[in-house]
């Protein structure tokens, strides 16, 4: 088990490496210059060559990575182009608004997602089983910015129940913050929801098939027994998998959701980033969700080991 964790830690290594290779390629080598960006659309041709030897972007390309890769290792991940300020700083600043959107997103998608997906096994064939089907495909399929302006014109501008948009610090008190992240935790929750209760119900009702479920049903034992500690408890398993997919889908979903209700968070920094060609704070912030992509897959490999006493690494 230890040697196991140990070999998986170790293969995040080459993992990052790639990743930061592919980033910086890909930034690097896609049209658009940072330096045409800051002199604006008046500027001659040697104003935005002084300002491309000022930023290092006449070095060739192979110098540029391995300055900023080496100064990644030391634990720098540069300073923006355009703010000035160090990239971690800016991580910093930005980071509460969309851990608080990422973690309640998975709180609420799991509480109403796993009995709902358990509901609809246990009534297979029923109305409530047909209905949640219904809403697993059309949740999953409408954009997350359709449902995000939907919820604002229903509950913020007719019902004037939450904030259009915007963002409360846990500072300012949990009120006016639950208020703010309410709508956008919702519309990127229904995508969630609609997923992991799909996989839900195709997993319980996989169990319900088994010979231990009836032998359990002849005994007598009480419904919810039933599907609580015996059929949930077995289906476990392909359960937790959705949801660690369903949280490397939640980095594109937070990027999407921070523009539409306007939150200032990595998101809406990546998307600032990319229009203003800012590399140094496009690849930190890359970098660091495929950090938590990583980490968040080998906890999901872990748990499988106390879901499932089969399973040994």
């Amino acid at each position: 088990m230890y040697a196991y964790i140990v070999r998986r830690i170790l293969t995040t290594v080459p993992v990052m490496g790639v990743v930061a290779v592919a980033v910086f390629l890909l930034l690097h080598m896609t049209p658009g210059d940072p330096a045409a960006v800051i002199a604006g659309d008046y500027a001659q041709p040697e104003d935005i060559q002084r300002i491309r030897v000022q930023l290092g972007l006449d070095r060739p390309l192979y110098v540029q990575f391995f300055t900023w890769i080496g100064n990644v290792l030391s634990g720098d991940l540069g300073v923006s182009i355009f703010s000035n300020m160090p990239v971690t700083k800016l991580i910093g600043q930005r980071l509460e608004p969309t851990l608080a959107l990422a973690v309640a997103t998975i709180v609420f998608a799991v509480l109403v997602a796993v009995p709902l997906g358990t509901i609809a096994a246990w009534r297979a064939g029923t109305f409530t089983d047909r209905a949640v089907m219904v809403f697993s495909v059309l949740g999953f399929s409408v954009p997350v910015f359709v449902i995000g302006y939907a919820l604002m014109w229903g509950f913020s501008l007719k019902l004037g129940w939450f904030p259009v948009q915007g963002y409360k610090h846990i500072a300012e008190g949990i009120v006016p913050f639950l208020r703010s992240i309410a709508l956008p935790t919702f519309a990127l929750g229904i995508i969630f929801i609609a997923l992991i209760a799909r996989i839900t119900r195709a997993s319980v009702l996989e169990v319900l098939t088994e010979d231990y479920i009836r032998t359990a049903r002849a005994k007598g034992l009480d419904n919810r027994t039933l599907l609580i500690r015996h059929a949930l408890k077995n289906a476990a398993v392909p359960i937790v998998t959705i949801i660690g997919i369903g949280i490397a889908l939640l980095i594109g979903g937070v990027v999407v959701t921070e523009s539409v209700f306007n939150i200032p968070g990595l998101g809406r920094l990546t998307i600032d980033s990319v229009l203003r060609r800012d590399y140094p704070v496009i690849q930190g912030v890359i970098l660091l969700f495929s950090f938590v992509f990583v980490v968040v897959n080998l906890l999901i490999d872990l748990s499988y080991t106390v879901l499932d006493p089969r399973i040994r690494y």
